[in-house]
């Protein structure tokens, strides 16, 4: 049996598997790159699928849809499809994906002023370890 963990306000750790679930689950959704991207352009404006592809770049079609797939489900963002020739579909933010746009901003300047000494950790454990330079 595994050790469950859950955090209260503070971000103390304590058993609670229903709580750790929801945590994982959110984190999930919303912690990889492209769901970052994607709400913080989406947060500017609404965008059709093509604008976001090309305001991203480097993301396969399959990707971004498999991502707006998943916000959508969530509540964080609209997909309304436009009877249009040829069809025209555009992604919105909803109030509850907007409300991450803070958290998101702050996320990436703790990542940008800190972006060096994190280099210096990884120069050190590869220095410790040349072989884990492969990972």
């Amino acid at each position: 049996m595994t050790e469950e963990h859950s955090f209260n306000d503070t971000g103390e750790c304590h058993q609670d598997t229903a709580e750790c679930q929801r945590v994982r689950e959110t984190l999930a959704r919303v912690g990889d790159k492209w769901s970052v991207l994607i709400i913080m352009r989406l947060a500017d404006a609404p965008h059709r699928f093509n604008e976001l592809r090309r305001v991203i770049g480097g993301i396969s079609p399959r990707i971004l849809t498999l991502t707006l797939r998943g916000l959508e489900r969530d509540g964080l963002i609209t997909r309304t499809a436009y009877d249009t020739v040829p069809p025209s579909v555009e992604y919105k933010i909803t109030e509850l994906g907007l409300s991450l746009k803070q958290a998101v901003i702050l996320l990436g300047k703790w990542a940008i002023d800190n972006q060096e000494p994190v280099h210096k950790a990884r120069e050190l454990f590869y220095k410790r370890d040349p072989a884990n330079k492969a990972e």
